[in-house]
C-alpha cells in the first residue's frame, strides 16, 4: 500500500484528520477536501489542518463536496488508489432543524463521490456510517446482521441511504465498498458539540450540564486511536461489499461518562435531568465478532484511558 494515493474527505474534520495524520505517518501521499463549513467553530478545524499541512506528502483541496465539478478536479487532478470518504455533516439533533445540511453533505456528496470512484476505475471505497442506522433496534449487542429498517433520525436515515447506494455502485460497476459504522468516537481534537467537550466546558466553568434521560443513557465510547486502526485495516482489506461495526463492545451509562469527567477534571457537576431527546436512542452497544473475524480488529483503550487522554489534550489546548 505505501506508493498508493489516498484520498481522504472531511481531513479537516475529527475522525478524517486523525486518519490523514496517521496514513501521513505511515508514509502515504494523503490528499484531503474539507469546506471548512462553520457547523462548529471552524478555527478548530484550520488547527487540524495545520498539523497535516507539516506534511511533505500531504495536498488539500477546499470545497464542497456537494458540487460536482470540484469532485471532478481533485480525480482529474490526481491519480487516487483508494477513497476514504469520511466527510459528512454530522450530528442527530441539528438534523431536526437543518435537514437540508444533511441532504446536500450526505447524500448528493455521498454520489458524487461515487460517481467519481467509478468514472475514474477506482476499485476500492472505505466510507463512514454510523451505529445510528440502528434505530430502535431493540436487540443488544447491534450486529450488522441486525435490519436496519427503523433509523429515528434524518442523520441516521441518510447513513442508512449510504450504505444502499454503496451496495448498488458495489453490485453495478464491481466497486469493493467498505462501510464502518462507527460507535461514539471520543479522543482529542473531538468536536465541540459533542457531550464529552460540552460538559468539560461547563464543568469547568461552574455551569450545569443538561443530562438526558436523566442520566439512563447508554453509550459505546470508542476511541479515536481504535477507530483510525480499524479503517486502516479496512484500507488493507477490501471485497466487493462489507459493513463493520467499529465500536468499543463495551457500553457505559452516561452517568458513569460524568464521574470519570468529574474525576479527570477535579471538579463536580451541576446536573440538569431531562427527559430523553428526540432522535436519541436509549443504548448503543457493538457487537464486533464479525469485524474481529474480518478485519482482526478490536479495541484497545478503554474509557477511563480516554477520557485522561482527552482532559489532558483538552487543557493543553484550550490553556486551562
Amino acid at each position: 500500500m505505501k506508493n498508493k494515493i489516498i484520498l481522504v474527505t472531511g481531513s479537516a474534520g475529527f475522525i478524517g484528520f486523525h486518519t490523514a495524520k496517521k496514513l501521513l505517518e505511515m508514509g502515504f501521499f494523503v490528499i484531503g477536501a474539507d469546506n471548512f463549513n462553520d457547523y462548529y467553530d471552524p478555527s478548530l478545524k484550520e488547527d487540524r489542518n495545520k498539523i497535516l499541512e507539516n506534511f511533505d506528502n500531504f495536498k488539500l483541496y477546499r470545497g464542497d463536496l456537494s458540487d460536482e465539478l470540484f469532485v471532478q478536479k481533485i480525480f482529474e487532478e490526481n491519480k487516487i488508489d483508494q477513497v476514504c470518504h469520511l466527510a459528512a455533516q454530522a450530528g442527530v439533533r441539528y438534523s431536526l432543524t437543518n435537514p437540508g445540511a444533511y441532504v446536500k453533505s450526505n447524500l448528493v456528496a455521498f454520489v458524487n463521490i461515487l460517481e467519481a470512484v467509478r468514472h475514474n476505475d477506482i476499485k476500492d471505497f472505505v466510507y463512514a456510517s454510523s451505529s445510528s442506522v440502528y434505530g430502535k433496534n431493540k436487540k443488544v449487542p447491534f450486529s450488522v446482521e441486525d435490519k436496519v429498517d427503523e433509523p429515528i433520525s434524518l442523520y441516521a436515515a441518510t447513513k442508512k441511504a449510504d450504505e444502499l447506494m454503496a451496495h448498488t455502485y458495489s453490485h453495478l460497476f464491481n466497486i469493493n465498498t467498505t462501510g464502518l459504522r462507527f460507535f461514539t468516537v471520543i479522543g482529542p481534537f473531538g468536536r465541540p458539540d459533542m457531550a464529552l467537550m460540552i460538559f468539560a466546558d461547563s464543568i469547568l466553568k461552574g455551569k450545569e450540564i443538561k443530562v438526558f434521560n436523566f442520566g439512563k443513557m447508554r453509550r459505546d465510547f470508542t476511541y479515536i486511536d481504535d477507530i483510525v486502526d480499524g479503517i486502516i485495516l479496512s484500507l488493507n482489506n477490501m471485497d466487493s461489499y462489507q459493513i463493520f461495526n467499529l465500536g468499543n463492545n463495551n457500553p457505559v451509562e452516561l452517568e458513569y461518562f460524568i464521574n470519570c469527567l468529574e474525576k479527570e477534571l477535579g471538579k463536580k457537576a451541576i446536573k440538569n435531568y431531562l427527559e430523553i431527546q428526540p432522535g436519541d436512542v436509549l443504548e448503543t452497544y457493538a457487537d464486533i465478532e464479525h469485524t474481529k473475524n474480518k478485519l482482526g480488529w478490536e479495541p484497545k483503550t478503554s474509557i477511563e484511558e480516554s477520557v485522561k487522554k482527552i482532559i489532558d489534550w483538552y487543557r493543553l489546548y484550550y490553556k486551562l
